[in-house]
This record gives C-alpha cells, structure tokens and sequence, in this order.
C-alpha cells in the first residue's frame, strides 16, 4: 500500500480533495473536468488499492472517513503546490507576476494592505490583486477554503496555531460618530447609558466590534441599545450618518479615512467618558500551502506598513499608465 500511495497521480489528488471539499462525487469530477462515471471507477480504483474506504456515501452526499480525512489533507496541499508551481511557470515565462489573493477587516485594510498593494503595484504593475475587505468570522472561513493567500483578521476564541502562522498586527480603538448638528454632537464627556435611546449602526451579534460596544455599555451598568441598524458596510454608514441622526460605532482608520482630506465629511467624533477597546486583528498565513512570489512581496509590505516604515506609493500619474 505505502509504494502505490507514493507513486499517486496529480489527477487522483485532485480527485480526492474535490471531493473532500464538494462532498458530491459529480461536482467534484466537473472540477477536475472529468465525467461522473470516471471519477466514481477511479475512487472505487484507488479505494481497492489500499484497501479501505476514503469516503462514507451518504443520499445527501459523501462524507471523508477517519482515512480521508488524512488523505484529502494531504491531497489538497500536493495540488495547490502543484497549480502554484504551473502559475508561477507561466507567470514567469510570460512576463507577469502571478495572482495575490488577501483579505482584511476593515480597519487593517484601511492601515495597512491598501497602502502595501500601492507599493506592490508601484514595481510590479501586471500582479492581479484581489482583496476582500469583510468580517473576521467570513474572513477564517475564506482561508479554510483556500480563498485567500493570507488575511489580516481576527482569530477569535479557537486554537489555529496548527493551521496557520499568526503573526501580532495592530491594536484598534473604537469611536462614536455622528452628524454635525446631532443632537450629542458638541456634549463633552457623554455616557454611553445617555445614548441607549438614540438609533445606532453597528456590525452583527457576533462581531469583535459589536462585543467591544456590548462590554462598554456593561461596565457603564446599562444594556445595548435596542434600536439598531446592523451593516457592517462604509458606504452603508456613510448614507446613515448623512440622512439622519444615526450613532455609528467606527474604527479609528474609518474615522480618519471620513474626516480627512479629500472627504472631510461633515461629521464629528463623541467625546465619551471612557475608551472603547477592541480585540487586535492579527495576520494569519495558510501552513499547508506554498506562497507565490507576488503575496510574499505583498505580505512583506504590508508588514512593513505595519512597522510604521515608509513605503513607495503609488503616484495618480502612474495609475493611468
């Protein structure tokens, strides 16, 4: 058994992670562009050989045993090194630089992987950059299905030492915001238990930045307000802020990226009686894949970024070359 495991085709691989990842036999052969009939006699094949059954066939779909389980880990891994190998094969021979996938909270994509893709773009202008900016929870979920290359996120209760390298990123702070002309606009020292009957936008139940507000107002003694707008969406709260007298809960990135020039919108920070801590986001790199040359250059900006040094950026006149 061990010398038909070594001698495994990059085609079985690929079978055994699409299906571990499908848990449907016929999606699982379309992504591997094979037929339904061929992908089951070459499971069937490979389960004969080292005689055990690497998935449970369910009427809803198919479920990795214990001995999938290990092989479909190691299955998935051997491929993306493969397709990374045949990117950056071609990335090399024609002349580009590879695809960079990354995704950030907010706050982290504000600080620091906007101003590193800048600079990435500044030297090497043909790299394809995709970048998510969401929750922390949507983001861990991404990296488990190998959407992103690393992530600038929040980890949470869970333990995924094992799984990724987590390096220390930024600390951030919480802020209040609101309208000029709102109504706690110009009041000096507010208590949060003094807003809970305003209307607020804030991310779900659930959000690092919504627990950080839900703590606040529990040692103040008091209860979150309940008439809340949940959207974790820039655009969403900037259309709040201006249409009514809307409490927005912000990050201190947001709050300079709205205050500051160009957009120096017409808006004002609470002053509250005591500071709002969140937890700190933290980036997190896959341990079972290898990097592409294009997200090590951007992961090294963007710590650089972090380390508060100045990187080249991207000028207007070179962004319409």
């Amino acid at each position: 058994m061990e010398t038909y495991l070594n001698s495994l085709r990059p085609v079985q691989l690929r079978l055994v992670a699409a299906v571990a990842l499908h848990g449907k036999l016929g999606l699982a052969a379309s992504a591997c562009n094979m037929t339904t009939p061929a992908a089951s006699r070459m499971l069937a094949e490979l389960e004969t050989q080292i005689g055990t059954e690497l998935f449970e066939r369910r009427p809803k779909g198919m479920l990795p045993t214990p001995a999938g389980i290990v092989l479909s880990r190691h299955a998935r891994k051997l491929v993306h090194d493969i397709d990374q190998m045949a990117q950056d094969f071609m990335s090399h021979q024609g002349g580009t630089a590879g695809t960079v996938r990354v995704g950030a909270v907010t706050g982290a994509a504000l600080a620091a992987v906007i101003p590193a893709i800048l600079a990435l773009k500044r030297d090497t202008p043909l790299v394809d950059v995709q970048m998510d900016v969401a929750t922390s929870s949507q983001l861990m979920r991404g990296l488990e299905r190998q959407a992103y290359d690393f992530t600038l996120s929040r980890v949470g209760p869970y333990d995924y030492s094992r799984d990724f390298d987590i390096h220390p990123a930024n600390n951030e702070s919480v802020f209040l915001m609101v309208r000029q002309g709102h109504p706690v606009a110009e009041r000096n020292g507010v208590a949060l238990r003094d807003l809970r009957n305003h209307m607020w936008t804030m991310q779900d139940k659930g959000a690092p930045i919504r627990h950080a507000l839900e703590i606040a107002f529990h040692e103040e003694g008091t209860d979150l307000p309940g008439n809340i707008i949940e959207t974790a969406s820039v655009v969403a709260i900037m259309s709040l802020l201006r249409d009514s007298d809307v409490i927005a809960v912000v990050t201190q990135e947001v709050a300079d990226l709205l205050l500051s020039p160009p957009y120096s919108a017409d808006l004002v920070l609470l002053k509250t009686t005591q500071p709002i801590s969140i937890e700190p986001y933290h980036i997190l790199c896959p341990t079972d894949r290898l990097m592409s040359p294009a997200a090590e250059r951007l992961l090294s900006l963007v710590k650089q970024q972090m380390r508060g040094e100045v990187l080249p950026m991207l000028s207007r006149r070179d962004a319409k070359k």
